[in-house]
């Protein structure tokens, strides 16, 4: 990945220097691999599709006119092969055999027929920034058909005419058919524009911003995230967002899709955490616990005031606030996140209210390793380097912080970290439509942005 990504800072020289407001934050690329899991799994549907009634066949062949029922008995789909046509959409080659019963008196026949369809899908943007796929050329090819009994009497002049009679009638009913799949996939890409919960107050909204780019390998959308907080759109400025585009090939070549997440993403779903105060938590002490020691008797050994003003043991509470944004950072191979938390140092007094000792800011970096599950991006964090504290107000007077680095540092991290992992673990729904999940998910981080290779499951 490291060469997809090395790729990634030449091309950004040939884009405009200026960023617009119309910038996409993502990017979802469909590859060859994409198209050969939707002709395995669209056999059964297309094959449902085209068992369509016939009608009954005019009979000449004797002294009286007779009208004679048809009906296909199976339809079988040896192949149905889906490849990108560049600057259009897909072509779409079937190979159908149709068993068709002919209940002519005395002597009912069954002929094998095998049909070549031919379709060309268009594939567009419409005005509510889904994707719509409509039919712009669907053709047949007819084979001879042929006795699936070979001692049956009828003439080949016959057979020729009730051949002729099954062509003629299926001619534009199998075209019909598949323009109605397709309406029915229409139904099913417009749910990529839903809102997908993020958290209990916030949602994710995509929306595909112009037409698909469509070569002969993929077909590439720029599509616009936007994430909700109480109904309201979290806005960052895109002035200071660098552009970013996926190279040919990028990530897995084998992968049915490549997305590619914008740093500008990333910063608005944290600027979301913290305005929701998701990223805010509370860290209280238990007297006599082992697990987390801080109690006004342990700070007492260090801070001579705090033993004075509270000669029995209290337990202390930190109140973790991020009043700034968490920054992520993303180069090659590599994903941080830098908090800035502010912690009150507070304790119950005589009145059982909560009484501030001490007040600290904080600087934490964290390492960020992320990964795809059910449809949704997760991550998870562990600490990088140590905790940065300096005293911001006191009211216990002085305060050596080697003194106190080492305990209160102690109690803040493990908390802290299963708080943020909590949060992370929740995840962030990635592009989809319904039951349509992510599988064999890989995660690459590039400079500036996040490359998912990945394939799909489709699930009822």
């Amino acid at each position: 990945m490291a060469r997809a990504c090395s790729l990634g800072l030449p091309l950004l020289l040939l884009l405009p220097a200026v960023v617009s407001a119309s910038l996409p934050v993502t990017v979802v690329r469909l590859n060859k691999a994409a198209l050969n899991y939707v002709s395995d799994i669209g056999k059964a549907p297309l094959q449902r599709a085209l068992q369509v009634p016939v009608s009954d066949f005019l009979d000449r062949s004797g002294e009286v006119l007779q009208s004679t029922r048809v009906q296909i008995l199976d339809v079988h789909l040896p192949r149905l092969h889906l490849k990108f046509i560049a600057g259009l959409g897909v072509h779409l080659t079937a190979a159908i055999n149709f068993t068709v019963k002919v209940f002519r008196v005395p002597e009912p026949m069954e002929l094998v027929l095998s049909v070549a369809l031919l379709a060309d899908v268009r594939v567009a943007r419409d005005s509510i920034g889904t994707l719509v796929l409509s039919i712009s050329t669907c053709s047949l090819l007819f084979s001879p058909a042929g006795m699936l009994d070979s001692s049956n009497s009828t003439s080949q002049e016959l057979l020729d005419l009730v051949q002729e009679h099954i062509k003629a009638d299926l001619s534009n009913k199998l075209c019909l058919q598949v323009s109605g799949l397709v309406q029915d996939l229409n139904v099913h890409l417009g749910t990529l524009i839903g809102l997908s919960p993020v958290g209990p107050e916030s949602q994710i909204r995509y929306s595909v911003i112009s037409g698909p780019t469509i070569t002969s390998n993929y077909m590439s959308m720029d599509v616009r995230a936007i994430l909700f907080l109480l109904g309201k759109a979290i806005i960052l400025p895109v002035h200071g967002s660098q552009p970013f585009v996926l190279p040919w090939p990028s990530g897995d070549e084998g992968a049915m899709a490549t997305v590619g997440l914008s740093q500008h993403l990333f910063d608005c779903a944290l600027l979301m955490l913290q305005k929701a105060g998701s990223l805010n938590l509370e860290i209280t002490g238990q007297l006599n616990s082992k697990n987390n020691p801080l109690n006004t008797s342990m700070l007492g050994q260090l801070i001579p005031e705090v033993a004075h003003q509270f000669p029995e043991p209290m337990p202390v509470v930190l109140k973790v606030q991020l009043g700034a944004t968490p920054v992520a950072t993303l180069h090659t191979n590599n994903s941080t996140l830098q908090l800035q938390p502010f912690i009150e140092v507070l304790t119950a007094s005589p009145n059982s209210a909560l009484q501030l000792l001490f007040s600290l800011d904080v600087m934490v970096n964290l390492n960020l390793q992320l990964f795809v599950s059910k449809a949704k991006l997760r991550g998870t964090t562990s600490m990088l380097g140590g905790v940065q504290l300096s005293v911001v107000t006191s009211n216990v007077g002085s305060i050596d912080m080697d003194q106190v680095y080492t305990l209160i540092s102690t109690v803040f991290q493990k908390p802290l970290l299963d708080h943020f992992n909590a949060l992370l673990g929740m995840g962030i729904a990635l592009p989809s439509v319904l039951n349509l999940h992510y599988v064999h998910s890989e995660v690459s981080v590039c400079e500036g942005y996040v490359v998912i290779s990945s394939g799909f499951a489709y699930q009822r």
